[in-house]
């Protein structure tokens, strides 16, 4: 009788914990832009792509199923990749919200907010008590001349 006591502790001890580490995680996903799962191989001996090769440089992918509404893609240097998606982040996508790259920034028709394709970061934040998002980013990963963006 005594070990099934013990048991049954153990048991309760265990379960607790499980219901603990089933709590919200605590992540804030962007409510304005849907989540889509994807994968798409870049192949950096392409033309198209062949610009990724040297550091600070940008491409961006326009191909139907890539994201939401496309991605850029930067090579930060030292082989590091970074990839976001292309859709303005502060509100839900629409006729204006495809972000429009100049050099190493990208900004937003409808709201001329402005982004870093180095961090991601919404660039002169505002200071007005709204929440606001950075460039929701994906995975990048380099295999020999071939970049996996994936989500």
């Amino acid at each position: 009788m005594k070990s099934f006591s013990h048991i049954s502790r153990c048991l309760s001890v265990l379960l607790l914990l499980l219901s603990l580490s089933c709590s919200s995680d605590g992540t804030n996903r962007n409510p304005f832009l849907p989540e889509v799962g994807f994968r798409f191989d870049l192949n950096t001996n392409l033309p198209l792509y062949s610009a990724l090769n040297n550091d600070g440089n940008s491409v961006f992918i326009n191909t139907q199923g890539v994201g939401i509404k496309g991605v850029y893609v930067t090579n930060t240097g030292f082989s590091t990749y970074r990839a976001f998606e292309a859709s303005c982040p502060n509100h839900s996508p629409n006729e204006c919200s495809t972000l429009q790259q100049d050099g190493q920034v990208v900004s937003c028709d409808c709201d001329d907010f402005q982004y870093s394709l180095f961090t991601g970061q919404l660039l002169s934040r505002p200071d007005d008590g709204n929440r606001y998002y950075d460039m929701l980013e994906y995975r990048a990963t380099r295999s020999g001349d071939v970049i996996l963006i994936s989500n």
